[in-house]
């Protein structure tokens, strides 16, 4: 142990309380996002992002007559 000549040195801790806050704000905006999420996934037809929205029927020839007698 070192000499310190006989002097007495005070030693202070700092504890800090109260500095986990936040984590609530976090927690909101994931399940925000989570619930957006299922909504979308539920209403999906009625939006326009279902999977039988997209099949469009196209006819091969299209016969036009353009003889006027």
């Amino acid at each position: 142990m070192a000499d310190d000549n006989g002097t007495e040195r005070e030693h202070t801790t700092v504890v800090e309380t109260g500095g986990g806050g936040g984590g609530g704000g976090v927690l909101a905006v994931v399940l925000l996002i989570i619930i957006v999420l299922v909504l979308l996934f539920i209403f999906r037809d009625q939006l326009g992002f279902g999977s039988d929205a997209t099949n469009i029927n196209v006819p091969n020839s299209i016969d036009v007559n353009v003889n006027q007698s």
